[in-house]
């Protein structure tokens, strides 16, 4: 029995260890998708002001503006790429952790009904042997009785025995 208890603590000791390390691997791919969504929102920022530079003449923008433009909003859809792939690897860590609640629940449920009917089974034994020391002494008290029954008998038949011997006795004698 010792055994069985030391196995299911070390079992949930490193399923504790194993739900903290993929708590810890959830945190640290959210610092992740945040510091993509700052630099996200900081070239957009870049963007915007590229955007509104107008180096050419008569305040109009070169075709340098409108390259340098493009360059930083393709950098914008590669970090919004980037963001993507980050956001199904913490949407995975998310469903990996939901599969585990729901394994645990399905498992404490398993534990749950193995537990009640293991009561029952007591419950059940209690009752039989509750019925068969009902039985046992029953049986005691009519052993009792019969063999009080006895006694009575044996002592009725010692005394009136008794009583004829004094009669017949009492009649050879006149």
């Amino acid at each position: 029995m010792k055994k069985y208890f030391y196995l299911f603590s070390l079992i949930l000791f490193s399923f504790q260890a194993f739900a903290q390390q993929d708590t810890a691997a959830y945190a640290a791919q959210r610092v992740k998708v945040n510091s993509l969504l700052q630099e996200r929102s900081a070239k957009f920022g870049q963007y915007d002001e590229s955007l509104t530079q107008r180096s050419g003449i008569f305040g109009w923008q070169t075709k340098k503006d409108i390259k340098n433009s493009n360059e930083i909003l393709r950098q914008v859809v590669l970090t919004d790429n980037n963001i993507f792939k980050e956001l199904k690897i913490l949407m995975d860590y998310k469903d990996l952790q939901n599969q585990q609640k729901v394994a645990v629940a399905d498992n404490s449920q398993e534990r749950i009904e193995a537990y009640m009917g293991t009561i029952k089974k007591l419950q059940d034994q209690n009752a039989q042997l509750k019925e068969d020391l009902n039985k046992k002494s029953k049986g005691n008290l009519s052993n009792y009785i019969i063999a009080f029954l006895l006694l009575i008998m044996a002592g009725g038949f010692y005394f009136f025995n008794k009583k004829l011997q004094h009669y017949e006795t009492a009649k050879i004698k006149p």
